[in-house]
């Protein structure tokens, strides 16, 4: 049904964006406008120190993302009302400014956030401001799919399958028609300096992203007409381009979780003969559901370990390997290409993050908050449920863990996901004339066969930082230790 805003003389409702930056099917939108009133959009780049501040890249996109987001409520007549510093005090002050009588935002699931959200909500309350939030980001909230017990689950494959029992979305919420907020003051996004620095790192991200909610429909459009049917087979393979590409725009909120689920279900429901690839698909938006499920009820697990038997493993700090794996030089080529591939696109594909993750947890025995920490700042779509739950899980320490003594091999990991070597060569072009025998292991090649290749191993390309039975064993150890400690505690 088709929303306009009356003319009634209500007072204004300011919605306050967050990581919702959309207009169609955006609940705390739709809330304002069915009220009548006009409706002012608000975006606040928060500077709290309760809250973990952006990642480079993260800025990067938001820069975009926001700038979308302001073109496309100028097409309607209004004005995205920027400002920055703490909510608790800005949202007040535009209340005075507008006059509004209420604000209304989607709701945020980590603890600072949710404490922050408590707070204003209470005070703005308290003079009869109304405040509301909504749910405008995920399928189901932290507290809604419970186990029989009215526990939260731990272990994914049953909250999957009862996340896919119960959940049908909700109506398509149709977009505003009009918008207000023209002669309300702002700040420039362009002054905001989103963009990394010293060095500009971001600078060829334009040639893989496209921020905003046309760019995060337009993806969404090619994933199901090019690879949802091909998924579950080509997923793994980081040399195909087989996944959808959407969790950046997932993470700001540019399409709804909703949104996706009722594509891929309409192709399930239309009579889509690979039916399990959409489903596959599916399971993986359920998997950044259960990680906000983790985080809600385990609000430090961003910095603390889910397992706290994992407080005493003994874990290595050295500055030196840890640079070799930020760079992409750890002389083994699939840890490598993902490594070079997220410097430069701001994303590593899937199954090669859980390979650099367990190089660096396993082999080089660094602390998991380390290597989130450098995701946080590198990836577009660094999340704080799904990445650090990501890195819990491959270091052992997270629920429904990979066991500690599963070490990935990088070089069999590259053999099998990578078999047609495109990934590898993509990224790391100085082993591209390698034969594909030695392409994942090239110390194993003869010297004419380097040489032929061009490949001089600590000179064009690094040899291993360390063996890969070594750090097998090394890690064994490690967990051996964690055992023994434990059992004398």
């Amino acid at each position: 049904m088709e929303m306009t805003l009356a003319e009634t003389g209500q007072k204004p409702t300011i919605v306050w964006m967050r990581n919702d930056l959309r207009l169609d099917d955006n609940a705390a939108i739709h809330a304002a406008v069915s009220k009548g009133s006009d409706v002012i959009c608000v975006y606040i780049l928060e500077q709290d120190e309760a809250l973990r501040a952006p990642g480079g890249a993260s800025r990067w996109w938001l820069d975009k993302s926001l700038k979308s987001l302001r073109s496309d409520i100028a097409e309607l007549g209004g004005k995205l009302i920027c400002r920055k510093g703490k909510a608790r005090d800005i949202i007040p002050k535009l209340v005075e400014e507008t006059g509004a009588d209420g604000v209304y935002w989607g709701r945020r699931y980590d603890k600072a956030g949710r404490d922050i959200d408590t707070e204003l909500k209470a005070e703005l309350k308290d003079n009869d401001i109304e405040a509301k939030s909504f749910n405008t980001t995920l399928l189901t909230e932290p507290w809604t799919v419970e186990t029989k017990d009215g526990g939260y689950y731990k272990v994914f494959t049953p909250y999957w399958r009862a996340v896919r029992d119960v959940y049908t979305p909700p109506t398509a919420l149709a977009r505003p028609t009009a918008l207000k907020g023209q002669g309300i003051d702002g700040e420039r996004i362009e002054d905001w300096g989103l963009h990394p620095e010293k060095p500009d790192w971001s600078t060829g991200f334009e040639e893989w992203w496209m921020p905003g909610e046309d760019g995060a429909k337009e993806r969404l459009a090619d994933f199901l007409d090019q690879d949802l049917r091909t998924y579950d087979e080509m997923r793994n393979r980081p040399d195909r381009d087989g996944t959808s590409g959407l969790s950046p725009h997932l993470h700001f909120g540019e399409i709804g979780p909703a949104q996706v689920w009722r594509a891929v279900k309409s192709r399930i429901d239309a009579g889509l003969k690979e039916d399990t690839s959409a489903w596959s698909f599916l399971s993986e938006v359920v998997w950044r559901e259960f990680s906000y499920v983790l985080l809600y009820h385990n609000p430090d697990m961003d910095w603390e370990n889910y397992n706290r038997k994992f407080d005493d493993m003994p874990w290595k700090s050295d500055k030196r390997v840890f640079k070799a794996w930020t760079d992409g030089k750890t002389g083994y080529p699939v840890v490598d290409a993902g490594m070079r591939q997220l410097w430069e696109s701001g994303w590593m594909h899937n199954r090669v993050r859980m390979i650099v993750a367990s190089f660096l947890t396993k082999h080089l025995l660094i602390h998991w908050r380390d290597g989130e920490a450098w995701f946080w700042d590198t990836l577009v779509d660094a999340d704080p449920a799904s990445n650090t739950s990501g890195w819990q899980w491959v270091a052992g320490s997270g629920a429904d863990a990979s066991p500690y003594f599963r070490i990935f091999n990088p070089i069999t990991q590259g053999e099998k996901f990578d078999k047609t070597g495109a990934y590898v060569r993509k990224w790391c072009p100085e082993l591209k004339n390698l034969p594909d025998k030695y392409l994942h292991a090239p110390w194993k090649a003869d010297d004419q066969t380097l040489a032929k290749a061009g490949v001089s191993l600590g000179e064009t390309y690094p040899r291993p930082i360390i063996d890969h039975a070594e750090g097998r064993e090394r890690a064994l150890n490690a967990w051996e230790t964690l055992k023994k400690r434990q059992d004398a505690a």
